[in-house]
């Protein structure tokens, strides 16, 4: 990376001070500094740009169109240096890691187990960002991620979770036992926004069970798989839903598998950059979520 062209940083601490009171006197009083030593940096400023920061006035600082501009962008950096500063100083112990995943994932297999993972690393902050679209794993957007798929991500590392089989589920209370049943009970539908999601329709499922004059348009539809689950739980109908996500409700009878066949779906990864499993932050959310398995 080629090193960055910019002024001196008191010219431009300068500048946006200068450009934030119209006044290089009050800008001098807030940097501590003389008017004098304010007015010979905006004039290296001005130098060193090759354009006119200012009009100057008997008793203020007229921003020009290229000031203007210079003081969006310089205010903008300031406020997120100082903020950063601040956070750092004010917190120096505290790590934070971005980790990726879609609603259902983060709702159901990772948040009632968060607790472990802030017993165990009291300084380290999670933050879930929420996503069916592919975040890039550059340490911006997101460190970490839990995706779907065959395993493979060129230049990353990926960890095999769970399986991702989504089996016919409802509350024991519909009394649904056959095949039959499905013509008198509402089909509920998740149509995640990815073209994978249509593999695992009730359409899908009707071809591999042989179940006729099933009416695969009627039902209520979710993008969410979590409204789905919840639906089901509520007794509004029955879904297919990812057996590793239900496994609770399964095992307490609150929802029942009431025949196949399944589908089997692509299984879920954990998936980062290894290089980055050097970080000790990185590695503790790692150690938490392999251990939820």
């Amino acid at each position: 990376m080629s090193a960055r062209k910019l002024p001196s940083l008191s010219a431009l601490r300068a500048f946006e001070a200068a450009a934030r009171h119209r006044s290089a006197k009050a800008a001098a009083q807030e940097l501590s500094v003389t008017p004098t030593a304010i007015s010979h940096q905006l004039r290296q400023l001005e130098d060193y740009l090759g354009v006119a920061l200012f009009v100057r006035k008997p008793r203020q600082l007229v921003l020009t169109g290229a000031g203007q501009t210079l003081l969006t962008a310089s205010s903008e950096a300031f406020d997120t240096l100082a903020e950063t500063v601040a956070r750092l100083r004010h917190d120096p112990g505290h790590q934070t890691v971005t980790l990726s995943t879609i609603p259902a994932v983060a709702g159901r297999f990772l948040l009632p187990w968060v607790c472990l993972l802030r017993d165990r690393h009291p300084q380290l902050n999670l933050n879930l960002r929420i996503s069916h679209d592919l975040v890039a794993l550059d340490g911006v957007a997101a460190d970490m991620a839990i995706r779907y798929g065959d395993g493979h991500w060129p230049g990353l590392v990926s960890e095999k979770l769970f399986d991702n089989v989504f089996v016919p589920a409802c509350s024991p209370t519909l009394g649904i036992t056959r095949h039959d049943d499905l013509h008198r009970h509402t089909l509920l539908h998740y149509q995640p926004p990815s073209h994978s999601g249509a593999l695992l329709s009730w359409t899908t499922w009707q071809k591999l069970a042989r179940v006729p004059d099933l009416d695969m348009g009627a039902g209520l539809v979710f993008s969410d798989e979590t409204h789905t689950i919840t639906a089901a739980l509520d007794g509004q109908g029955i879904a297919l839903m990812s057996k590793a996500l239900i496994a609770d409700e399964l095992a307490r009878g609150r929802l029942v598998q009431p025949f196949g066949p399944d589908l089997h779906a692509k299984p879920f990864h954990l998936v980062y950059p290894e290089e980055r499993l050097r970080e000790p932050a990185i590695a503790a959310v790692r150690e938490w979520v392999l251990g939820l398995r």
